[in-house]
C-alpha cells in the first residue's frame, strides 16, 4: 500500500529520512480493525519522529502520522483515536505508563490503511468533512483536555493562549471561544495576531506584552520563551496548563516565588481520552465550529507539508488527503 514513512533519523535534516513510497498491507491482530484512511493531519510529533525523538532505530521503517479519519471495515465514517493503551489498562488511557501514540510502537496513519484497536474509533458526524475530522485526534483533543478537563474552565472565564499559530494554539483559541470564554492570545508575528482575531480571540498582544487584566488560566505550549509571562499574567489562584515546550524545556527563571505566594497551579496535560474525543466531536457538530485547515495536500505531496511545518510557515493544520 502507499505510505509516508521514516526510514532513518537526522536531527539536522529531518526530511532526509522521509520516504514516500510503498509498505506492506497491514494485518490487524485480535481486537484490532482496519481503517481506510481518507484524510490524515500533520503534527510536530511527526517532525520530531524524523529527528529520532520518541522513536527507536529498531522500530524503523515506521509509517508516520497520529491522526486520521476514514472508513471502518463496514464502511462507517470514523475518527481514529491516536492513544494506544495497554490492553490490561482501565480508566484514563493518558495515565497509562505503557501508553503510546500511533507511529511510535504501531504503524501510523499516513497510508492507505491503518490498524487500530476497535475501541479507538469514534463516529464521524456527516456535518464534518474527512479533512476537518482528521485535525481532531491530536492537536484539537489536546486543546479540549487542556481547557475543559485539566483547566476546568467555564463560560465567562478569561484565558490566555500563548503563541498563536500552531495547531494546538489555534484549536485552543477556537474551542475557548466556542466554550464561552474570553480569549486573549499572543504572537510575535503581526499577521498571526490578526488571524487569531479572525478565528475567535477577543484581543491579541505581542509576545510578552503586559495584559489589561489578570487571567483565570494560561494555555502554554511554548515553554521557555513565554513561561515567565504566563506566570505573571495569572490572577491569584490561577492555573497554567502546559502541554508542550516548543521553545525548549529549560527555564532561566521558574517563577517559583510567585507560584507559591499567589497559590498558582501548574498543570500538565497530555493528549486526551477516547471519551473526550467523542465529546469534542459532539461539541463541534452541535456548534458548527470547525478546525482551521492551513492547507490540504495529496498524501503523495507529504514532503511539501513537512517542509512547510519545519519552516514554521503554518497557521492551523496541514492535512493530507487520499
Amino acid at each position: 500500500m502507499f505510505a509516508v514513512y521514516a526510514e532513518s533519523f537526522s536531527s539536522d535534516d529531518p526530511l532526509s529520512g522521509l520516504v514516500v513510497g510503498e509498505r506492506p498491507d497491514p494485518t490487524p491482530p485480535d481486537g484490532w480493525t482496519t481503517v481506510t484512511v481518507k484524510a490524515a493531519s500533520l503534527n510536530h510529533h511527526d517532525l520530531w519522529s524524523l529527528r529520532g525523538v520518541g522513536l527507536k532505530d529498531d522500530a524503523l521503517p515506521m509509517i508516520l502520522g497520529c491522526d486520521a479519519a476514514g472508513l471502518d471495515e463496514d464502511g462507517n465514517e470514523v475518527v481514529v483515536h491516536a492513544v494506544i493503551s495497554d490492553p490490561a489498562w482501565s480508566g484514563d488511557e493518558t495515565l497509562d505508563p505503557r501508553r503510546s501514540l500511533l507511529s511510535e510502537r504501531h504503524q501510523g496513519t499516513f497510508a492507505d490503511q491503518v490498524v487500530v484497536p476497535r475501541g479507538n474509533l469514534v463516529p464521524k458526524p456527516a456535518s464534518m468533512s474527512f479533512a476537518e475530522a482528521a485535525c481532531l485526534p491530536t492537536a484539537w483533543l489536546t486543546a479540549y483536555r487542556m481547557l475543559f478537563t485539566q483547566g476546568g474552565l467555564k463560560p465567562g472565564d478569561t484565558v490566555l493562549v500563548q503563541g498563536a499559530g500552531g495547531g494546538v494554539a489555534t484549536a485552543l483559541i477556537t474551542l475557548a471561544r466556542a466554550g464561552g470564554l474570553t480569549v486573549l492570545a499572543t504572537s510575535r508575528d503581526e499577521a498571526k495576531r490578526q488571524r487569531a482575531l479572525e478565528i475567535g480571540a477577543h484581543q491579541v498582544f505581542e509576545s510578552g506584552a503586559r495584559l489589561p487584566v489578570k487571567v483565570d488560566a494560561v494555555m502554554e505550549t511554548v515553554g521557555r520563551a513565554t513561561w515567565s509571562h504566563s506566570i505573571r499574567s495569572l490572577r491569584p489562584g490561577g492555573k497554567v496548563v502546559i502541554s508542550g515546550t516548543t521553545s525548549g524545556p529549560q527555564l532561566d527563571d521558574a517563577e517559583l516565588t510567585r507560584i507559591f505566594f499567589l497559590q498558582l497551579q501548574v498543570i500538565g496535560s497530555t493528549m486526551g481520552t477516547r471519551a473526550e474525543l467523542a465529546s469534542l466531536v459532539n461539541l463541534l457538530d452541535a456548534t458548527g465550529t470547525r478546525p482551521l485547515v492551513d492547507r490540504t495536500l495529496p498524501m503523495a505531496d507529504a514532503r511539501d507539508g513537512f517542509a512547510a511545518m519545519a519552516a514554521g510557515d503554518v497557521f492551523g493544520k496541514i492535512v493530507f488527503e487520499r
